[in-house]
């Protein structure tokens, strides 16, 4: 198990978040979602969770400072962990952070991440909800309103063209994606494309990463109660998709990406501390182990959890 420090922490860090950015929710994000594997999976070996605890630790000690300029803001990474005043649980915790999502879920922001650390949120308050403090709700409702005009992200289309916010994204008319008719496709869709496409080398909309993230956040949100918010989020993560899959593979720019040989869950995994192909990994890694295993919750047949599985390394790589 991961220790419940973890995920008080984690909520504190998203709190503090739109001090330095709403990009720097990713920090304690990362840190709840650290916890809630133990959560979800307590019999894992100890040394996955030794691995775990080790990475949680490295993201609050500000190891992966990328996310915001600390000299720019005046905080760093590791201040985003500190105390917030305590106080009694606001009864109306849930209320404020599905509101705040209603003002931006229907459209792709960020590369889903106001859907990601809304559902993270909701999940921590409606489990423990003397954690929701009146401190750590507001901080976390301004995290999610922070996106309500973002961009839905960019991708990168090679050295000729470079980046792209979504809304210039070449969107090919041919690709043609379904209207997701339930939260089952959903994880149906985003499971084939794991299988699909992990090995292709793409950049950009959160990769992969982020689609998995995105697409087990509305599950979450389903699964929590909270069904009309989540159907209400399903066209944004389709038109999600629809950008990944405009971007081109860089394989003869960026290189083959590898595949590790260890299971992620199997503790030999955890000796691994840096990626060999992915930035932003520290924070990554822990986010979509968590939302990987939520989707193939949904998959009934074993040989396609198989293939994802072993397809879904090369993003633990």
């Amino acid at each position: 198990m991961i220790e419940f420090k973890f995920l008080k922490s984690g909520l504190v860090g998203m709190a503090n978040a739109p001090q330095a950015g709403s990009m720097a929710g990713h920090l304690g994000a990362a840190v709840v979602t650290g916890y809630f594997i133990g959560e979800n999976q307590p019999h894992l070996p100890a040394a996955v969770f030794d691995g775990i605890r080790r990475d949680l630790n490295r993201i609050m000690g500000g190891e992966e400072a990328i996310w915001f300029d600390p000299k720019k803001i005046g905080m760093t990474a590791k201040a985003l962990f500190g105390d917030l005043p305590d106080g009694l649980w606001e009864q109306n915790a849930i209320g404020r952070i599905s509101t705040a999502l209603l003002g931006n879920i229907a459209r792709t922001r960020q590369s889903g991440h106001n859907v990601i650390f809304a559902s993270i949120a909701l999940r921590a308050f409606q489990s423990h909800p003397e954690l929701a403090t009146p401190a750590i709700v507001k901080g976390i409702a301004k995290l999610i309103t922070s996106f309500d005009q973002a961009h839905s992200g960019r991708g990168y289309y090679g050295k000729a063209i470079g980046w792209k916010i979504g809304d210039k994204a070449p969107i090919d008319p041919e690709i043609q994606i379904e209207p997701y008719q339930s939260m089952q496709a959903l994880a149906a869709i985003v499971i084939h494309e794991v299988i699909k496409s992990a090995n292709v080398h793409r950049r950009g909309f959160g990769g992969l990463f982020h689609l998995i993230n995105h697409a087990a956040a509305l599950l979450e949100l389903d699964r929590m109660g909270f069904k009309d918010l989540a159907k209400k989020g399903l066209e944004a993560h389709r038109h999600h998709l629809l950008l990944y899959l405009t971007l081109p593979d860089l394989e003869d720019e960026l290189g083959k990406l590898k595949s590790t040989r260890q299971d992620p869950l199997n503790g030999n995994y955890w000796q691994k501390t840096r990626s060999a192909q992915w930035g932003a990994w520290l924070t990554h890694r822990i986010k979509t182990l968590y939302g990987f295993h939520t989707l193939l919750a949904y998959i009934d047949d074993p040989q396609t959890c198989e293939r994802a599985k072993l397809q879904f390394r090369y993003l633990m790589t």
